[in-house]
């Protein structure tokens, strides 16, 4: 199968979850194509069997490359008919989104819109989203006020190694075939 794994990771923890990602994913023996952006490679999401795609939440959205990165793609891909009204299925086509977040307002709730908004993307071009996943993340080591203080209580050093451990056993489940 061929993998796309892109991603943004402003601060490292959306970083760690995308090099597990490529990791689990080559492991299965999958050829993985791990893009970070911002970046000015001409990548093509239709060319790929599964893309992974992936951010760190910023104000409840996808931090400003990937979402600049997908508005690219959606213009480009609406310029040559690929979005249609009631777009049919891409048989063969999958997409998992995920982000980082480290919700010290509301929790897992705060990061739910960055990823129905990257989902939403796939979904108009006709693939599948198989998996939204949410990894929880902490803040630079001196925001210690949310890294104990938030909703989650203490996230300090997260994503971690456990973290990381299951996200591994999601992407072998989910590119099974």
């Amino acid at each position: 199968m061929k993998v796309l794994n892109v991603y943004y990771s402003m601060g490292g923890n959306t970083e760690k979850v995308a090099a597990r990602i490529s990791e689990a994913a080559q492991a299965a023996g999958h050829e993985v194509d791990t893009v970070k952006l911002p970046t000015e490679a001409d990548l093509d999401v239709l060319a790929y069997d599964a893309v992974f795609a992936g951010s760190g939440v910023y104000q409840w959205l996808p931090g400003k490359p990937m979402m600049e990165t997908i508005g690219r793609w959606l213009k480009a891909y609406s310029g040559r008919g690929e979005v249609r009204l009631s777009c049919p299925r891409r048989p063969g086509k999958k997409a998992i989104v995920y982000c980082t977040y480290g919700g010290p307002h509301t929790g897992v709730n705060e990061a739910v819109p960055a990823v129905k908004w990257l989902g939403q993307f796939f979904d108009h071009l006709g693939i599948e989203v198989v998996a939204e996943w949410y990894v929880v993340g902490g803040f630079p080591a001196d925001r210690t006020d949310v890294n104990t203080g938030g909703r989650l209580g203490d996230i300090a050093g997260r994503p971690n190694a456990e973290d990381l451990r299951q996200v591994g056993e999601m992407v072998a489940g989910v590119l099974r075939v």
